[in-house]
C-alpha cells in the first residue's frame, strides 16, 4: 500500500513538473529554417517535390505528394498506404489518384492541399505556431533544415487531434 502511495505521488509530481515546462517553439529555429528554405528555393529554381503524410487512430494511413515547378503547384498525387479502418465500398479510383494542372484540388478527401513551401511556412507562422494556452505546439526540421513537423494539439483531445503538417520528404524537382 505504501509503495502505491509513493508511486501515485511520484506520478502527480512528475505531471505537475512537466505541465510547467514551456512548449514555445524556439523562434531562432523557425527563422533558421526560413533561411534554409530561401537557399533551397534558389538552388532548385523553386522547383521541388514533397510528401505529406497522415494517419488516423484506426490505422488508416495516406500520403500526398505535391510537385512544385517555378513556384507553382503542377501535380498532386494521393494514395492510401494502409487501408485498415476504411469502408469496403470505397471505389478503387479513390484509393489512389493524380491531379495535374488546373484539376489540382478537384478531389475532395483527406489529401493535403497543394501548397508551396512558402505557403506552408506562412501557415506555420500565422496559424500553427501561435502561442495557445490550451495546446502543445510542435516544430521539427528533419528535412535538411526544412519543416518536417509543424502544428499543435489541443489539450485533452484524444484522437486525430494534430492540426498542422507532417512532411516526410522534400527533394528538388528537375524537369527532364
Amino acid at each position: 500500500m505504501k509503495n502505491r502511495i509513493y508511486l501515485i505521488a511520484l506520478l502527480l509530481i512528475g505531471g505537475l513538473i512537466s505541465s510547467c515546462e514551456s512548449d514555445d517553439v524556439d523562434q531562432n529555429e523557425f527563422q533558421n529554417s526560413v533561411k534554409v528554405l530561401s537557399d533551397f528555393k534558389k538552388s532548385t529554381n523553386n522547383s521541388y517535390r514533397y510528401i505529406v503524410t497522415g494517419v488516423s487512430w484506426v490505422g488508416t494511413a495516406w500520403e500526398t505528394t505535391i510537385t512544385i515547378s517555378g513556384g507553382k503547384a503542377i501535380q498532386r498525387h494521393f494514395k492510401y498506404t494502409n487501408t485498415q479502418g476504411l469502408r469496403n465500398d470505397i471505389p478503387k479510383e479513390e484509393l489512389e489518384w493524380t491531379e495535374n494542372g488546373n484539376e489540382i484540388g478537384s478531389h475532395k478527401n483527406i489529401a493535403a492541399t497543394a501548397l508551396t513551401l512558402d505557403e506552408i511556412y506562412n501557415k506555420a507562422e500565422q496559424e500553427w505556431l501561435i502561442k495557445r494556452d490550451n495546446a502543445k505546439t510542435y516544430f521539427e526540421t528533419k528535412n535538411n533544415g526544412l519543416i518536417s513537423i509543424c502544428g499543435y494539439i489541443e489539450n485533452g483531445c484524444q484522437d486525430d487531434c494534430f492540426i498542422g503538417i507532417h512532411i516526410k520528404n522534400i527533394e528538388p524537382y528537375n524537369i527532364i
